[in-house]
């Protein structure tokens, strides 16, 4: 399959499939995060959405008690951020994305501050004081400050959290709940040892069943992991070898699927760092090209995304205006035909409904 070229909607297509957006499932909540190789969840909410959009009749409730009985964590994992999976796969992951965590560490100044220090024992003692109780990261640097005295609080505590896996734990994150973040090591939380070896060979085909067709590049901007040349080259007996209309090589499992690009694909409202739009290196198969600059944000919190025939037509908001129930703004980005501005609608009024129960109403605002 070497020769096989395949289009940009073609590509679209296969990863709309993988991810689960092309038609939801009724699989546990659980098997879902483990076939995504987890949900980027660094805000407490939003990923509710990004499983709301897979999972038919979703309870969200029921997906915030398996984070407070520990089915489901959220720990520092691929591109340094906050993820939620199952503990298993922090098991799986953690080790093996470490090596990018440690260097994101280094550059930050926080690895600056804390140069010259014993990393390792000073994870020890913060594993040592989580052990006692969940700490607030503020309250582990003020303890940390305790020992090494003359560094201040918060690089120690984050110097801890690169260094272990540590899940932020409820309430933080639980459906309709509220809390400050708070800490504790993932083995104590889980009951599960954290005690895996890395494996990038592992990672690479987990990131393929659910991201393929895709590059090297791909796959090292998604984990931010380098180096994963030798890696492909040593599973080429376990994977097809395609190309992108722009030449580029792509790799994936011999029997992943790959739909044609005339398969229809449904408007999905995306949460702000959904998956789909964080997996590779190249966006362009659901993000065109032209609409980059509209997801700009000052404050690096990008807007929520519509897509459209499978790719991102829009941008979405709830907004509240004073004395009315909350409504879904929606920002097209290019004009749509009626059909599509039905289905916007339509999945629009589905998103509120789960949002925000006693919203009311779409706004178009137009290109």
């Amino acid at each position: 399959m070497a020769g096989t070229v395949l289009s940009t909607r073609a590509l679209n297509r296969a990863t709309l499939q993988r991810q689960l957006l092309l038609a939801r499932t009724h699989l546990p909540v659980a098997d879902v995060v483990t076939r995504l190789v987890g949900l980027q969840a660094q805000t407490a909410h939003t990923w509710y959405l990004g499983l709301e959009n897979r999972i038919e009749d979703l309870d969200p409730h029921r997906v915030g008690a398996m984070l407070t009985d520990g089915g489901l964590v959220r720990v520092t994992l691929m591109r340094g951020t906050l993820h939620l999976v199952t503990p298993r796969d922090c098991r799986f992951l953690r080790p093996t994305v470490q090596p990018a965590i440690d260097r994101g560490f280094s550059a930050s100044r926080h690895g600056r501050a804390t140069r010259g220090l014993d990393l390792d024992a000073l994870a020890r003692a913060g594993y040592r004081l989580l052990l006692d109780r969940p700490l607030a990261p503020r309250e582990l640097g003020e303890r940390l400050a305790e020992q090494w005295p003359g560094v201040p609080g918060d690089h120690l505590a984050q110097a801890v959290k690169d260094r272990l896996p540590l899940v932020q734990i409820p309430p933080r994150g639980v459906w309709g709940a509220a809390g400050a973040p708070a800490l504790a090591p993932a083995d104590t939380w889980t009951g599960l040892a954290m005690d895996a070896g890395p494996d990038p060979a592992g990672l690479v085909l987990r990131y393929l069943a659910v991201f393929g067709p895709a590059s090297v590049k791909d796959v090292q901007a998604w984990s931010s992991l380098t180096r994963l040349a030798p890696v492909v080259d040593g599973l080429r007996d376990r994977l097809v070898e395609l190309r992108a209309e722009d030449g580029t090589v792509l790799f994936d499992l011999p029997d992943a699927p790959r739909p044609g690009g005339d398969v229809d694909a449904p408007v999905r409202f995306l949460y702000d760092f959904d998956n789909v739009l964080r997996g590779h290196a190249d966006r362009g198969r659901v993000l065109p090209h032209e609409h980059r600059s509209r997801l700009a944000s000052r404050n690096g919190m990008p807007p929520g995304t519509v897509l459209v025939d499978g790719f991102v037509r829009a941008s979405w908001r709830t907004v509240r205006p004073r004395g009315s129930a909350a409504a879904l703004e929606v920002t097209l980005f290019e004009p749509v035909g009626a059909g599509d501005r039905d289905a916007i609608a339509a999945e629009g009024e589905r998103t509120l409904a789960f949002l925000e129960p006693e919203g009311r109403g779409i706004r178009f605002v137009e290109p």
